[in-house]
């Protein structure tokens, strides 16, 4: 049976849009087709419009005026963090099904309205945490839902680069972005250890950040993506997190665009449970993704890892890519088929213990729940 094509209009169409949402959306175009498109640069709206839209595809400066246009069924958000609030509120107002790029906010107070605009509308919301689709977390999800590691009471969540600030678009900006590794890349760590362990009531938050390599132009030797300005600077280049579950177990989670440390470890996390643990290495860290599994048996420790798929790629190489998969399985929902994998409640919790790690470091007091 053939379904109808969801008709989806796009809002923000820069670095993110191109790589990730721009070609998951065409690989999946049996399902959806690119019908609208908003940029603050509208040269840049126009150009998506003509480069992945459907002919005649629209394209704006405005976001009200791309969720005027009736035929819309379902937007996309990939703006700065502070601007997915108003922006994602809005498209709820509109009757829009919204995915918003991760974070959902830079503040609780505006996943906050975020939440509430959700509830109201009746609409389906998503965040976009492709790493829960990576096969080597989906592979450890089934084993950890199957009871192989017993219960998880250690965790830690780690988005370490050694040297690999980003130098582009706006993320030195605090103003826009609202912070630094601890939102942009702490965020997907942070999302796929809760998911994992299957734990979303902490009681306890304690955070320390700091502002020490950014403003120093001497730290930028060796940086993955050349030389950044140190006098716009305005993010932290490290973060840190303590949180306590309320059935006792801890995260440490770990953030950083610049650390003097000598080994990188991005979209990582290590689980310890009673009857085993798992470390999940993957990302530009590391030459290959890997689930390894340890565990005591037969009078030893034994580490257990994936082996190399013995299939055949498809010749297009991208369908198993994560934010292809990611796409696939939220406009199959939207379609009626399943549940969207990452859940606004989640993603909410993500924003809500960054934002008190936050708060936590600032204040220098532990924030509990």
């Amino acid at each position: 049976m053939s379904m109808t094509k969801l008709r989806a209009g796009i809002i923000g169409c820069g670095g993110i849009a191109a790589q990730k949402y721009f070609p998951a959306l065409q690989t999946n175009g049996d399902l959806c087709e690119m019908v609208a498109f908003c940029d603050s640069n509208e040269a840049r709206a126009k150009q998506a419009a003509a480069d992945w839209g459907v002919p005649g595809a629209q394209s704006y400066a405005d976001y009200h005026d791309l969720l005027a246009q009736g035929d819309i069924d379902v937007v996309f958000v990939m703006t700065p963090n502070v601007s997915h609030a108003p922006i994602v509120c809005a498209a709820f107002e509109a009757g829009k099904h919204v995915m918003c790029e991760k974070p959902m906010s830079a503040t609780t107070e505006d996943a906050e309205l975020m939440m509430a605009a959700w509830k109201k509308s009746g609409k389906l919301f998503t965040v976009g945490y492709q790493n829960r689709f990576r096969p080597e977390v989906q592979t450890l999800h089934r084993a950890i839902q199957a009871g192989e590691l017993g219960e998880i009471y250690y965790a830690r969540a780690m988005a370490v680069r050694r040297r690999a600030v980003p130098t582009w678009g706006v993320f030195p900006d605090k103003s826009l972005q609202g912070g630094g590794p601890l939102i942009d890349i702490g965020t997907h760590a942070l999302d796929m250890t809760l998911w994992l362990m299957n734990n979303y009531e902490p009681a306890s938050v304690s955070g320390s950040v700091f502002y020490k390599l950014g403003h120093l132009p001497e730290a930028m030797e060796g940086n993955l993506f050349g030389p950044w300005n140190p006098k716009t600077f305005e993010v932290e280049d490290s973060a840190f997190g303590f949180i306590k579950m309320k059935n006792g177990a801890t995260i440490v989670l770990e953030s950083s665009w610049a650390l003097n440390v000598t080994e990188s470890r991005e979209a990582s996390t290590t689980l310890c449970g009673t009857k085993a643990g798992a470390e999940i290495r993957s990302g530009i860290s590391f030459p290959k993704d890997e689930l390894i599994l340890n565990r005591g048996a037969y009078g030893k420790l034994l580490d257990e890892t994936l082996c190399k798929d013995g299939v055949v790629k498809y010749f297009g190489g991208s369908s198993d890519d994560p934010g292809v998969v990611e796409t696939r399985q939220w406009l199959k929902a939207l379609h009626g088929e399943g549940e969207p994998l990452v859940k606004p409640e989640q993603a909410f919790l993500v924003t809500k213990l960054l934002d008190c790690i936050y708060k936590s470091a600032k204040s220098g007091k532990e924030i509990t729940f």
